[in-house]
């Protein structure tokens, strides 16, 4: 039976007949793609019955690995993943071209292949290529296996006659199953090849990393559905312009998705980060308005994050609002509690706020230090260089507690600040050594106490 060709949307998956520049289900552009279904024999003939060899169990019957998971060498990727790699899953590394996908996972080759066998099959290098990256890097371990083919077939093959316990493929865009007609790449061929490298890693216990390339909008290339059939997602991020990158992870199976790693990226590949907060704060200018230092909860991990502010007069009739790494409708509702709780006047001017390091802060501790370095900004007064703000502000102008505050309190003190501004609601608060707490109830008095 021939099979009937259809439009896929790659961000939903909804299926429609015809093509269309709109998907009619999630309403995106220019997402949908010819994909031609397996055929499905019949349509119209009864199932036979047939016999089924399936037993369920009961929850308390099953068994579970005590030697679940194993660590990856690289202490950053281990937090991201939950406290590391876990056996029998399939991971998705994507992220932007250049940005380290490829060096992060065949660094981590040399440290896992000590103790166990890794497979490293790339689509989009030679071998000869492939040996230089190792040499630069510093990877030479014997137990450490290459492969650079494409054909789906023949790379689960070889990893039957290797039986390794770790398998890294490079990248998933590459790769063709050579029963479908599609070319590589397409949405038939990407979810092909992805449902069987699942199925091996379920039926083997192998541990699979694939690499996903992104499109021009920042999400992953292919079909949505690629992100719903793997355990665990990751985002690598950087800008181009600095050595710093942040890995994220958007979906975990086995543990939190607050976790971020650092990394920068040298020449001999890229080194972990044990302290983001003091990277973050690298270069400080000092002595300037418009700046404060906030803290936030990455996961477990408090870091400290420099909110720089820039309020210059307009002769536009709408001013401009900008954000860099904060969202911009909170930026305008604190912008706005500012104009009507703390008395000035931002009506007439453009504001530009920006987070230093390529941190996004999404959490509402951080509105104290956006609200106080925008004040600084527009009274052109500078903050003290030890000072620090932690705080949720709300629409009335006051200023409500956060959670981990004595953990935030702590990392401050660590990095030599000896004033924090907290909301003055906070209760069983107990300074660190050294660290004066100065208590606000609303936006004027962190004004006034800040400024």
């Amino acid at each position: 039976m021939k099979s009937k060709t259809v439009f896929l949307c790659t961000n939903c998956g909804n299926e429609t007949p015809k093509w269309a520049g709109r998907c009619p289900s999630c309403g995106q552009w220019n997402t949908l793609e010819e994909y031609t279904p397996a055929p499905s024999g019949k349509i119209n003939a009864a199932p036979a019955a047939r016999t089924t060899s399936a037993v369920a169990k009961r929850l308390s019957e099953a068994k579970t690995d005590e030697a679940l998971r194993f660590t990856t060498g690289l202490s950053e990727l281990d937090r991201v993943l939950g406290g590391g790699a876990v056996k029998g899953s399939l991971v998705l590394v994507s992220g932007a071209p250049g940005i380290g996908k490829s060096t992060l996972l065949l660094q981590i080759c040399e440290q896992i292949a000590r103790e166990q066998t890794v497979l490293y099959v790339s689509g989009e290098e030679s071998e000869g290529q492939l040996k230089l990256r190792a040499e630069r890097l510093g990877v030479k371990s014997e137990r450490l296996f290459i492969l650079c083919e494409t054909s789906l077939d023949e790379i689960l093959g070889a990893s039957e006659r290797i039986k390794p316990d770790l398998l890294i493929v490079d990248s998933v865009q590459t790769l063709y199953a050579e029963d479908k007609p599609a070319s590589p790449g397409s949405v038939t061929q990407v979810k092909e090849c992805t449902l069987r490298l699942m199925q091996y890693c379920k039926r083997s216990g192998v541990t699979v990393f694939v690499v996903g390339h992104i499109n021009k909008e920042g999400a992953i290339a292919g079909p949505k559905v690629l992100e719903h059939m793997v355990d665990c997602v990751l985002y690598f991020e950087g800008e181009s312009h600095t050595a710093h990158r942040l890995l994220r992870a958007a979906k975990n199976r086995f543990g939190s998705t607050n976790e971020i790693g650092v990394f920068e990226m040298h020449d001999s590949g890229l080194r972990e980060v044990p302290n983001p907060s003091e990277m973050l704060l690298a270069g400080r200018p000092h002595g300037t308005p418009g700046t404060c230092v906030a803290c936030v909860m990455e996961g477990t991990r408090p870091v400290l994050a420099e909110v720089q502010a820039l309020v210059c007069p307009t002769t536009l009739a709408v001013p401009r609002r900008s954000g860099n790494g904060l969202d911009y409708n909170r930026t305008a509702m604190l912008l706005a509690v500012l104009e009507k709780r703390g008395g000035l006047r931002f009506s007439n001017a453009d504001v530009y706020l920006n987070v230093i390091g390529g941190l996004r802060l999404d959490e509402p501790a951080s509105d104290l230090a956006v609200v106080i370095a925008a004040a600084s900004a527009a009274m052109d007064k500078p903050v003290s260089d030890t000072l620090a703000a932690v705080g949720e502000v709300g629409l009335t102008g006051e200023i409500r507690a956060v959670g981990q505050l004595s953990q935030r309190l702590s990392e401050i003190r660590r990095l030599g600040f000896t004033q924090c501004v907290v909301p003055r609601n906070a209760k069983e608060l107990y300074a660190p050594e050294g660290l004066e707490l100065l208590r606000v109830r609303n936006v004027r008095e962190a004004i006034a106490v800040s400024l």
